[in-house]
Order: C-alpha cells, then sequence, then structure tokens
C-alpha cells in the first residue's frame, strides 16, 4: 500500500449523468489505475442500478456501496440486489450500508427515522441469512422475514462494511461488519474511531485490526483554498447542522462549533453558519490544496488508519471533477 493507501473514486460525480458515470468507471480502471468505486447515493442515480452498469463495464475494479440505508428498502430487497450485483460483477461487490439521515430518510423518502441501531442490526442479521442461501426465518423489532431463499447467492461469501459515526454505532459496526465506512471525521478524531470500531469487534469475537477502513473526502485542487473553503461551507453547512453529523461534529471535540451550526441553520442565518465553519474545521474534513497539499493531508489520515481514501471532486465542471480523478491517479504515481 502506498502512502496514500487503495486510492478510490466516488460514483457519480458532479455533472455527470449515468451514463456519462459508466465511461469515467471504465477510465478510472483502464486509465487511472483506481482499484476500487464506492458508489454513494443521495438525490442521483440510485447506487444498485449504476453499480449494475457499472459492473458490465469494468472487468477488474471492486464495486461498494457507501452507502445504501436500510430504511428505505427492505432486508430482503438489499439481499436481493447485493446478491445480483455479485453474480454481474463475478464477486467484485462488496454492500456497504448504512442509516443515512433524518433529511434523506424521514423528509426525502416520508420514512420514520428512528432507532437506527437496531434498524442496521436487523438488517444486516437478516440479509446475511439470506445471502448464505438459507430460508428466512427472523422476527425482530423492527424488521421481519420468513421463508425467502435467495435466487442470486454469492458462490463466496459477500463483505458487509457498515457506516458509521459515533460510540454505539461504530461498536455495532466493528460487531457485525468486516469493513467501516466513514465520512466528514476530522483528523484528530480518528483513533477514537478506530478505538470504538475495534472494540465492537472484539466484543463480538473478531480481530478488525486489518479491517478496510473506507473514507469518502470531499477533495479540491486549487492554488486559492479560501474560494475553496467557501465552497464547503456553502455545500456542507446545511449536512453539518442535521442532527446525525451534527452530533457527530460534537463528539469528535467541535461542540462549540456544532451547537453554532444547528443555531444558525435553524434561523436561517447563514453567516453564523459559515462563521462557526472556522478554517481549521473546515481544513480538518475537506482536502483543499495544490496536489502535494492535497496528497500531505491523504497521506496523514492514511498513517491514521483509513484505507482506502475515496475522492469526491469539489469542482464546476464536469472536466474538473474528472481532472482530480486524473490528478491522483494511481497509474500516474
Amino acid at each position: 500500500m502506498s502512502s496514500l493507501g487503495r486510492l478510490a473514486i466516488t460514483i457519480p460525480s458532479p455533472f455527470h449523468n449515468a451514463r456519462e458515470c459508466v465511461d469515467l468507471a471504465r477510465k478510472a480502471e483502464d486509465e487511472w489505475g483506481y482499484e476500487a468505486i464506492w458508489m454513494a447515493e443521495t438525490a442521483g442515480p440510485d447506487s444498485f442500478t449504476l453499480a449494475g452498469a457499472i459492473a458490465q463495464a469494468t472487468q477488474r475494479v471492486e464495486i461498494g456501496t457507501a452507502i445504501v440505508p436500510v430504511y428505505n428498502r427492505t432486508p430482503a430487497v438489499l439481499a436481493m440486489s447485493a446478491g445480483t450485483l455479485d453474480q454481474l460483477s463475478e464477486g467484485r461487490f462488496i454492500l456497504g450500508l448504512g442509516s443515512s439521515s433524518h433529511a434523506i430518510m424521514r423528509d426525502w423518502n416520508g420514512v420514520d427515522f428512528h432507532a437506527p441501531l437496531g434498524h442496521v442490526r436487523e438488517s444486516v442479521e437478516i440479509i446475511r441469512s439470506a445471502l448464505s442461501g438459507e430460508k428466512t426465518d427472523y422476527a425482530g423489532k423492527h424488521f421481519r422475514s420468513k421463508g425467502l431463499r435467495l435466487g442470486s447467492v454469492p458462490e463466496r461469501p459477500m463483505r458487509i462494511y457498515l457506516a458509521a459515526l459515533r460510540e454505539k454505532m461504530l461498536r455495532l459496526a466493528g460487531a457485525h461488519g468486516e469493513g467501516l465506512i466513514i465520512n466528514f471525521q476530522p483528523l484528530g478524531a480518528m483513533p477514537q474511531i478506530l478505538e470504538a470500531y475495534r472494540a465492537g469487534a472484539q466484543e463480538a469475537g473478531r480481530d478488525a485490526t486489518n479491517d478496510e477502513v473506507v473514507c469518502r473526502f470531499q477533495v479540491c485542487v486549487t492554488d486559492d483554498k479560501e474560494k475553496a473553503r467557501a465552497i464547503v461551507r456553502m455545500a456542507f453547512g446545511g449536512y453539518l447542522s442535521a442532527p446525525v453529523y451534527n452530533k457527530f461534529l460534537a463528539w469528535c471535540g467541535y461542540k462549540e462549533e456544532a451547537r453554532a451550526i444547528a443555531e444558525g441553520f435553524a434561523t436561517k442565518d447563514r453567516a453564523a453558519v459559515a462563521a462557526a465553519m472556522h478554517d481549521e474545521l473546515v481544513d480538518s474534513i475537506a482536502i483543499l490544496g495544490t496536489p502535494d497539499e492535497c496528497r500531505e493531508q491523504l497521506a496523514a489520515f492514511v498513517a491514521a488508519g483509513v484505507t482506502t481514501p475515496v475522492l469526491s471532486p469539489l469542482a464546476t465542471s464536469p472536466d474538473a471533477a474528472a481532472a482530480v480523478f486524473e490528478t491522483f491517479a494511481p497509474a500516474q504515481a
């Protein structure tokens, strides 16, 4: 592993439609030399449809979801989708699951966003049972499944990675997953994140020391850091005001900033939100600067335990987004 870890790209990519994203995936494998592509799912293409197209367009790269939520698809549907993608990719697919957020689940999908720990745990238990080829017989507090025998059982056990932010979910991820997916964490929070994840694994009788740690980084290659910071504030102020990320920010040591962001967003005071996202905070959660400065920042996260940095371009055009992927292409290292 290089000092930049096992570099991957995120898809969808800004300003690229679904067909163009498939073309980017081909390029990521054939020209740029990336080893993995991780699918993000918000309001753009759904991860499973796009992952299926990418699986057919590529031969080597791993394809993972980071993440699909456990609320707006049943465990049976998630298992069927994962089994299908395992076949389409010939075993290259990794299922990344998480709880998502209040905005996406409650507001966009109209789904009651409650008890995320229980929903994630029960989903994983049903999905694992189905993917093993067993006939499901599960009745939990949040989900149940009886009599499902999956028709697309993977030839090898599928890897399931779980997304987590704070202590309880990190411990659950360690106990029930085989890899960890994180996002927006400051560099200084990496020790407590990994400690909680590995403690959960240990309690379950599992050694997570060598587990893959996947992290999506917002990356802006620029000589104008002030402008880049302004983009981060504009794009992610609302993100950090959402309860799950706001509490995570406080847990990472930014309690006053988290409070000010939440209060500013609630009162529609964008200036207050921007002020709370001071330079040090923005620089701790985003990768900004010249190519060499960005590499140095990514290398620091890899040294702290991230194994797979996933590049997500902060760009204003499709060409600029693709240029980020090309700048850090492993084939050019």
